[in-house]
């Protein structure tokens, strides 16, 4: 034993058969777990609104400017990240792995493999957070009455959390 501690660690890794496509997989698995993190953060949003106002005396106004007693009704949309793109981001690395335990004949054609699992990894979550944020931005809050529920929009890729209150006011 005495003798390996004295020995230093050899600079390059590759000394273990299969070392490049273990460090390859490692690589895979860092942009999946990246790319997730960031996709957390981009996939998020919201934003709100108050059809009405308050009037100079402290009376109410509804969505037409009219004078009402009833206390507007606001409305708050957050966008979270759909859980979809984890699974699918779980599902692209155990594919990637598996094809390479299954079909690659060389080395080459194992990290080839692995580079396209990664690139797909990022595609997906980018095609996804971007869709799904364009459609969150394209749900018109100004649009709403007040009066109801909030209309759900038709298409949007992620999770939306929506939130119907009264107007807080400076005496509440």
């Amino acid at each position: 034993m005495p003798e390996t501690l004295e020995r230093p660690p050899a600079a390059s890794l590759a000394t273990l058969p299969g070392a490049p496509i273990i460090r390859r997989i490692r690589r895979l698995l860092v942009a999946a777990a990246a790319t997730g993190l960031i996709y957390g953060l981009l996939g998020t949003a919201s934003k709100g609104g108050c059809p009405g106002g308050v009037t100079g005396d402290g009376g109410f106004l509804d969505a037409n400017g009219d004078p009402t007693e009833a206390v507007p009704m606001c409305v708050s949309l957050t966008l979270r990240p759909a859980p979809i793109v984890y699974v699918a981001i779980v599902a692209i690395v155990l594919l990637a792995i598996t094809s390479v335990l299954r079909r690659a004949d060389s080395e080459a054609v194992a990290l080839r493999t692995l580079d396209r699992a990664a690139v797909l990894i990022v595609a997906v979550a980018a095609a996804w957070a971007a869709i799904s944020l364009v459609s969150f931005l394209s749900i018109d809050v100004t649009a709403w009455n007040g009066v109801g529920p909030f209309p759900y929009p038709d298409f949007v890729l992620g999770n939306i959390d929506i939130d119907v209150s009264p107007m807080q006011t400076g005496t509440d």
